[in-house]
């Protein structure tokens, strides 16, 4: 049993770390200023012993003592993120530094959430992480691109420097169950919009790409990476499976039943063309690989969607 720490454990992905850590007997800390988190996603943990919250921004000094911290604190969607953009960047920078030096501490294990959007609109495809990516530093985006360049950075001086064991994991789209409705990501904006009756909004021609995993699947990385002796990454996670903006607008057209029509607006500024990992890295050091079809995983998606909005 570890005593764990999860930053950002009431969001999307760190709730469903928190429910695989308990279900894996350890004790948990879910730390969550509950900016895009929601107390609903952790509800169902409240009276297991196992579990605790503590309602703390990362941005401020944090004191635990723990073995094990998962540093998933930021807003990860644009229209969030961008909401506020200099806290996004202090969330980033000065929560892997209370992250950190946190682990340091405690000489406790330290893993960075870090994100496929440090490769910027990438001129190589797919990306492998010796891609070192092509960031529009004074962009709407660069809060959270190079904040999150920024802290991986920082961990891995953190390594050279003080020893700190530090794991980084590069994020590819990820979608599933307690997804925020109205966070701006294409999942969740198409299957609200066809449920709904509204026209599918494709931002550009749709014929810019993405790769889609399964939270399941994510999270089932992200502990193997925990779990895995002298190896610091960073390491790609993330589906290679590649679709256009507009084959996923008809498949969750076609999984919905709606009737809704497909329009198309200007793309936004900075919005990468294409966006694919190269996992072979994980699948050598971890033994790793996603299983969940994307319309499978739509469906389990869609469904959640229904019952909750």
């Amino acid at each position: 049993m570890k005593r764990v720490l999860v930053t950002g454990g009431a969001g999307f992905l760190g709730s469903h770390l928190c429910d695989r850590l308990i279900a894996d007997g350890h004790e948990v800390i879910c730390l969550d200023n509950f900016f895009t988190g929601t107390k609903k996603n952790i509800a169902h943990l409240l009276g297991n012993p196992n579990f605790e919250i503590m309602r703390h921004d990362v941005i401020q000094p944090i004191y635990a003592e723990v073995d094990w911290i998962f540093n998933l604190a930021c807003p990860a969607s644009p229209i969030h993120y961008q909401r506020d953009p200099v806290r996004t960047i202090k969330t980033n920078i000065i929560g892997a530094l209370n992250c950190l030096g946190l682990a340091k501490q405690n000489r406790a294990r330290v893993l960075q959430a870090s994100t496929s959007e440090v490769y910027g609109d990438p001129k190589v495809h797919p990306q492998p992480e010796s891609y070192r990516g092509a960031v529009n530093t004074i962009g709407i985006r660069a809060c959270y691109d190079e904040g999150k360049r920024t802290a991986e950075t920082l961990f891995f001086d953190y390594h050279r420097q003080h020893n700190v064991d530090i794991r980084v994991i590069r994020i590819f789209n990820t979608y599933g169950p307690r997804m925020t409705a109205h966070d701006g990501r294409v999942v969740s904006n198409f299957i609200t919009q066809a449920l709904s009756g509204r026209d599918l909004t494709i931002y550009g021609d749709g014929s810019q790409t993405r790769s889609f995993c399964y939270v399941d699947d994510l999270i089932d990385g992200i502990v193997k990476m925990m779990n895995t002796e002298n190896f610091t990454g960073p390491v790609n996670l993330g589906n290679p499976g590649e679709f256009t903006m507009l084959e996923l607008a008809e498949l969750v057209l076609k999984l919905t039943g709606s009737k809704s029509k497909i329009i198309y607006q200007p793309l936004p500024s900075d919005d990468p063309t294409q966006r694919c990992p190269v996992i072979d890295l994980a699948k050598e050091k971890l033994n790793w690989q996603p299983t969940v079809k994307l319309e499978d995983g739509l469906k389990l998606t869609i469904d959640y969607f229904k019952k909750n909005y």
